[in-house]
């Protein structure tokens, strides 16, 4: 594959996830044709144990290495297994699944790459794929679900809501109306270098570090501020845009079983190539690796 459309596969993750990160990695092993560059982008207090899952193209960034100096994290209890905080004097403080999406952003001012495809560590592929089936000409894929952040969501949505009124914000765009665009999923592909174009529109508009200035929002979503950014400043330039996601994801319920893992894939649509199971839901990850031997 030429550099113009060469694609690093990134993941961000945290020691709560390992083994489900290690699936991940060795269906990206099995599944993913072309052997791209993978990234996992982790705290530094989790950097060792991650070492154990790096190789040839696969490549364990600590975020001190990404993220300001000026970032700190602080662990809630006195056990490793503690939850942590993130504070500055420039941002309110954050928590782990906050500094995950700062991860996903500041990965593009450190790597070569055409295309950033950032696969979440509670997902995997089980079907064959390739990056270039990422690419149409010198346009890469754009995953937008038109009209899917409404009233219908948990909440009534607000949350979905506030991230996206939040990603105007930050480009000074006007207040979007509902229900609007909602590009977020576990598997999404962004152009590198319009997401360093888009740390700069940041700054210019905030006066700000581009990390001071989303973290100075309550709550945010990575997807949405790239959305915006990639829609309604660009206008879609260097990008085809599909409602298709590539990951049939379940986002919450009970612990899936044996039976039910298989008829999840079963309804996997044509194009889609791998499965997100929320960590949280509490399914073995013993059952997701059935999948992959298979």
């Amino acid at each position: 594959m030429s550099d113009h459309r060469k694609v690093a596969l990134i993941t961000p993750s945290y020691r709560d996830d390992f083994e489900r990160c290690r699936l991940l990695c060795d269906s990206i092993d099995a599944f993913v044709e072309d052997k791209p560059d993978h990234y996992l982008l982790v705290e530094g207090s989790d950097f060792d144990m991650f070492m154990e899952l790096q190789g040839p193209k696969r490549h364990i960034i600590n975020e001190s290495d990404i993220l300001p100096h000026w970032l700190h994290s602080i662990r809630q209890g006195l056990s490793a297994s503690s939850k942590r905080l993130w504070f500055s004097s420039r941002t309110w403080p954050m928590r782990g699944w906050h500094v995950q999406q700062l991860r996903r952003i500041a990965i593009a001012h450190h790597i070569p790459h055409a295309g950033l495809l950032y696969c979440d560590s509670d997902m995997l592929f089980v079907r064959p794929f390739s990056t270039g089936q990422l690419w149409q000409g010198a346009d890469l894929r754009l995953y937008r679900k038109s009209d899917g952040i409404h009233d219908g969501l948990p909440e009534n949505g607000s949350l979905h809501k506030r991230w996206t009124s939040g990603a105007a914000r930050l480009f000074e765009l006007p207040q979007p109306d509902f229900p609007a665009h909602d590009y977020i999923n576990n598997l999404v592909s962004w152009r590198r270098t319009q997401v360093v174009e888009m740390c700069h529109r940041i700054e210019e508009v905030s006066g700000k570090h581009w990390v001071a200035a989303i973290g100075s929002e309550r709550s945010f979503s990575e997807c949405q501020i790239y959305g915006a950014f990639a829609d309604d400043v660009l206008a879609g330039e260097g990008h085809w845009s599909t409602q298709q996601a590539l990951c049939k994801t379940y986002w919450s319920g009970d612990a899936l079983t044996a039976q039910s893992v298989a008829g999840f894939v079963e309804t996997m649509e044509d194009d889609q190539v791998a499965i997100g199971i929320q960590s949280f839901t509490g399914t073995d990850p013993a059952l997701l690796r059935q999948l992959v031997r298979g």
